[in-house]
């Protein structure tokens, strides 16, 4: 009796340190991803800030009644998102922040009307519309400016964002594992209902799908809020998630898991036999489940990929008309072939010296429908991988300029390695067909009253290649998990590329004084500003002549002007770095958007000459 459980035991415990070792790779991946994103970029761009008012830096002479932040996108946020801090640092009473006139991009807060003179920080943390979290501060002084005390805090524990990501790993691979796995015993593999390591593995997808969707629904609170892990016993927080559009499909998600538990233990459970004059009530009975719970599952397969597109990238930025369901048949795709994929690897192609010789797994019908399955979605992928990919970084110098870019690249190589190890998988199953295999197989067959299949009569040899070619395939789908995981809390490429400003500009004819001035004429001025974005920004400018040789002036001076005219120029110190050769070392940018650099040019003692050179922030 000992003996004959021992065998049993250890395959229990071999399934589950690979499901562990399964965990430990998303959970390790994500992490070591998302520390290298935090590190550089503490705050992620997806929505940005557009304008202010006050303006950052702005002196005003009374204090103003509301401070107003206008958003590229819709944003949400709580009472603890915009503070007033005063110059030691201290927190000061303000009103409770709302939209203006029902403007969802737009956020106003009213402050004391007693401000005392001096400079103000007004730091503010708000949730975008794609349910990720934005952060910044703007200043403004009173009277007259002064020095602040201590440096303005807005990113949240360091450990926040970490266990976020963490758990959108685990949903991701809970839902192939649900969905796929599921798909795999119910349809490809008909010996898979009655497969308990099948079933486990599945019901493990289920819950750590479950189990992923409520920590990302706990953790989004302090996240959003910018406090610690304990904020997740904050009631309050909490119910200000319940009201945000991420919050809200997590709650639906939960609930069509559930609803789709339900539907995977129907499925699996043993039908009774028809037996006499029941036969034909059982088979009334049995329509429920042939049509009703395959259409019902479909449906909730749907409806769970959306609980993530309709509150993610997809619903934001161009097109999301079409973003939305090809983002959901990027997702489902992924997670029909990856869930499937780790069954067939955990249940199908075992080690055959593991194998009892009278419960040996048959290849045949599991490997070539799956192999036909995984066809499709590969071409889904393709298809929905290339449109998304155009639709999230738009040009080609934001593939290597930006974290979503280098992300996106090394998710396509791990992707193609994917697809070449399938097509491997692919010529096995065709190789070893049964057509190609039916008369070598015919005599061995007679033996045991039934023909062998051509894929298990295929060489042990061959049968191991295919099994180590499976294991890669899905250690690289963990991988392509994992940087999906990551790429979804890093901001697209599109809005977040900022590729240097290099333009030149002709100097205009009024500039023909005498002296050292003399060669500007007929020359042009060339200015470069990295990385032309909004905060601090160099911006080197060079005087031309017409031959193309520097020429040295007096002096250059700049401002920095607004499309928008409600809003003061900002001055921008210039210096000489070498004659010819001038640059604004500390040159603040407020906001995205189109904006002219005034070059005021001194030629002369007595004569000036004003260049404008239009750029664009983003």
């Amino acid at each position: 009796m000992t003996r004959g459980m021992r065998p049993a035991r250890h395959r229990r415990v071999r399934l589950i340190a690979r499901l562990a070792v399964v965990a430990f790779l998303v959970a390790g991946g994500l992490v070591a991803d998302l520390v290298s994103v935090v590190a550089t970029h503490p705050a992620y761009a997806h929505a940005y800030l557009l304008e202010t008012s006050p303006v950052d830096g702005e002196v005003l002479a009374s204090p103003p009644a509301e401070v107003r932040l206008r958003f590229n996108e819709a944003v949400s946020f709580n009472q603890r998102s915009i503070q007033l801090l005063d110059v030691t640092a201290k927190k000061l009473a303000i009103g409770t922040p709302g939209h203006v006139d029902g403007k969802a991009n737009t956020a106003r807060v009213s402050l004391p009307t007693d401000l005392a003179e001096g400079t103000y920080v007004l730091a503010w943390r708000v949730t975008s519309a794609d349910s990720h979290v934005v952060s910044g501060a703007l200043s403004f002084s009173v009277g007259h400016p002064s020095a602040l005390a201590a440096p303005v805090e807005q990113d949240a524990d360091p450990a926040v964002p970490v266990v976020d990501a963490v758990g959108r790993g685990l949903a991701f691979l809970g839902v192939a594992l649900a969905l796929g796995g599921a798909l795999f015993l119910a349809v490809l593999w008909p010996a898979g209902r009655d497969d308990r390591r099948g079933r486990r593995i599945v019901w493990s997808g289920f819950a750590a799908l479950t189990a992923g969707t409520v920590v990302v629904l706990l953790v989004q609170g302090p996240y959003a809020a910018g406090t610690s892990l304990t904020g997740v016993f904050d009631p309050e927080l909490l119910g200000a998630t319940l009201f945000t559009r991420l919050g809200q499909a997590l709650l639906v998600r939960l609930v069509i898991v559930l609803a789709l538990g339900v539907a995977f233990g129907v499925a699996v459970r043993p039908s009774p036999p028809p037996a006499g004059a029941g036969t034909a009530h059982a088979g009334a009975a049995g329509v429920p489940r042939r049509i009703v719970l395959p259409a019902v599952t479909a449906a909730g397969a749907v409806a769970v990929t959306l609980t993530w597109t309709l509150a993610d990238h997809a619903q934001t930025g161009v097109q999301t008309w079409l973003a939305v369901p090809a983002t959901s048949l990027h997702l489902l795709a992924m997670a029909l072939w990856l869930g499937g994929l780790i069954v067939l690897a955990a249940c199908v192609l075992i080690p055959e010296g593991r194998r009892e010789p009278t419960r040996a797994i048959s290849l045949e019908p599991a490997l070539p429908r799956f192999s036909r399955l995984a066809q499709i979605c590969f071409a889904v992928i393709a298809v929905t991988g290339v449109y998304l990919s155009w639709r999230q970084v738009g040009t080609w110098g934001a593939l290597g300029g930006t974290d979503f870019g280098r992300l996106l690249l090394g998710k396509l190589a791990a992707v193609l390695a994917v697809v070449g190890l399938a097509a491997g998988a692919r010529r096995f199953v065709r190789r070893h067909s049964r057509e190609h295999s039916r008369e070598h197989s015919r005599e061995h067959g007679r033996e045991h009253g039934r023909e062998p299949l051509g894929l298990d009569a295929a060489p042990s040899a061959a049968v191991r290649r295919l099994r180590r070619s499976v294991m890669a395939e899905v250690v690289l789908g963990i991988a392509v998990v994992s940087i999906t995981a990551v790429l979804v809390d890093t901001a697209p490429a599109r809005t977040s590329y900022a590729p240097p400003v290099h333009t030149k500009v002709p100097v205009p004819a009024a500039a023909d004084g005498t002296g050292p001035a003399t060669g500007l004429r007929g020359g042009s001025v060339e200015v470069k500003i990295e990385p032309a974005r909004p905060g601090g920004n160099v911006a080197d400018i060079y005087l031309t002549g017409r031959d193309g040789s520097l020429v040295a002036v007096p002096e250059v001076s700049g401002e920095l002007e607004s499309g928008d005219r409600s809003v003061p120029a900002f001055p921008v110190k210039i210096s000489a770095a070498e004659p010819g050769h001038y640059v604004a070392n500390s040159m603040s940018i407020p906001y995205p958007g189109a904006w002219v650099l005034r070059l005021d040019i001194r030629v002369s003692d007595f004569d000036e000459t004003p260049v404008r050179v239009p750029f664009t922030a983003r």
